[in-house]
């Protein structure tokens, strides 16, 4: 699989426990890179880009808005299944806004 093959996914996860806590981020760290180790011996090759901590501002709590790089949807929620993490709003990502795009 090439790089040209993966898709840009942004993934809403609405956390149970504190995300700010260093010990939860190192967790959740370790439990998604395990995944992603496990899923590409398998053939199947998924990229973490960025991870970001937000409030939502429905509830108020915080959640964690992720950005991952696979060949489809199945993929990324294997992924999350794998590493305990919860999807609660998946999208794809089909154009960013970066400095070569405002003129």
């Amino acid at each position: 699989m090439s790089e040209e093959d993966l898709i840009d996914f942004g993934i809403w996860r609405e956390m149970d426990a504190d995300i700010t806590d260093e010990e939860t981020k190192q967790k959740a760290l370790q439990a998604s890179q395990g995944a992603i180790a496990e899923l590409k011996e398998e053939g199947t090759e998924v990229e973490w880009v960025s991870t970001d901590v937000l409030e939502d501002p429905e509830s108020g709590s915080e959640c964690a808005y992720c950005h991952y790089r696979a060949p489809s949807e199945e993929a990324i929620k294997q992924h999350s299944e794998r590493a305990g993490l919860p999807v609660t709003k998946l999208t794809r990502m089909d154009d960013q806004l970066n400095t070569e795009t405002v003129e």
